[in-house]
């Protein structure tokens, strides 16, 4: 099984999964900026046996101060969730979602980076799903409860990497550190700031934002436009990447890009929104 085989699954794939009758998690986390929570379009249809994950409760602390708008939550709080949602150890979980990606890869990036194993994102989500004429369900789905363990407290800096917002910005301002911008353009140059305190980006970071990395039908770009859009940043084998968004959410699709093509990222949680929301730190303005 290549990279990308290991961080996504295509619609036919999953399809031929759930027709096998193998035991198989499959977890929706439909959510946008314009509709932050998505159980209500999920109760309406979703894929045979789906559970619901809430992004804003459950894969987000909104108590965690200074941490930006989706602060990570702790592992024994994701481990109990985990738990809720049916993941079961030696089980294979499917993530998906309607929205480009951001919310199945936020998912995507916890569960892997806590431990578990196995972990796929539906390659063009739902509409993808419904594209290769995969059946919908309505209603909620209660699962048996799984039995998942989680890494320790310290989880975060284990299988997938984090970065502070001291490293995000002292890496890219000394070059020793290829700082992507998942956000779209016009946020990157600070020209709007629909969100955040402060508009502009880090100081020696490239813009890259997520839909790049989509096809026109939302799966993924193949592996060598991927490395493409890479090498057009400066990005090479020889620096570490490292990847921040608005909130830490949509810039797990870079980090699950890279991942399909056998790079690591680190992400920075607290991205943009936890940069700008300090007067002291550095905002840099215009094109990389």
């Amino acid at each position: 099984m290549g990279s990308r085989d290991k961080v996504l699954i295509t619609a036919d794939e999953l399809a031929e999964l759930l027709r096998s009758g193998d035991p198989v998690t499959v977890l929706d986390v439909r959510w946008s900026l314009e509709a932050p929570d998505g159980r209500p379009a999920y109760l309406q249809g979703h894929l045979p046996g789906a559970v619901y994950v809430s992004l804003e409760d459950e894969l987000s602390d909104h108590s965690v101060p200074d941490r930006g708008r989706h602060p990570l939550p702790t592992g024994r709080n994701l481990e109990d969730a985990a738990r809720r949602w049916g993941v079961r150890r030696g089980r294979p979980v499917v993530v998906y979602d309607d929205w480009h990606r951001a919310g199945s890869g936020r998912l995507w990036w916890l569960l892997s980076t806590s431990g578990v194993t196995g972990v796929r994102i539906l390659d063009g989500g739902l509409p993808a799903w419904i594209a290769a004429g995969g059946a919908v369900e309505a209603g909620e789905v209660v699962p048996e409860p799984g039995n998942v363990t989680l890494l320790p407290e310290d989880l975060y800096d284990g299988i997938l990497p984090t970065l502070t917002a001291d490293e995000a910005g002292d890496g890219a301002g000394t070059g020793t550190l290829s700082l992507l911008d998942a956000r779209a353009p016009e946020r990157f140059r600070g020209e709007v700031e629909p969100i955040d305190a402060t508009a502009g980006h880090i100081p020696g970071a490239s813009n890259l934002p997520f839909t790049a990395l989509l096809a026109a039908d939302g799966t993924f770009a193949p592996n060598e436009a991927i490395i493409r859009l890479l090498a057009d940043r400066g990005v090479d084998t020889a620096h570490p990447v490292g990847a921040y968004c608005g909130s830490g959410v949509s810039a797990t699709v870079i980090v699950a890009a890279l991942a399909a093509v056998g790079r690591s990222a680190a992400l920075f949680p607290g991205s943009w929104s936890q940069w700008s929301s300090d007067p002291d730190r550095p905002v840099a303005g215009g094109p990389a």
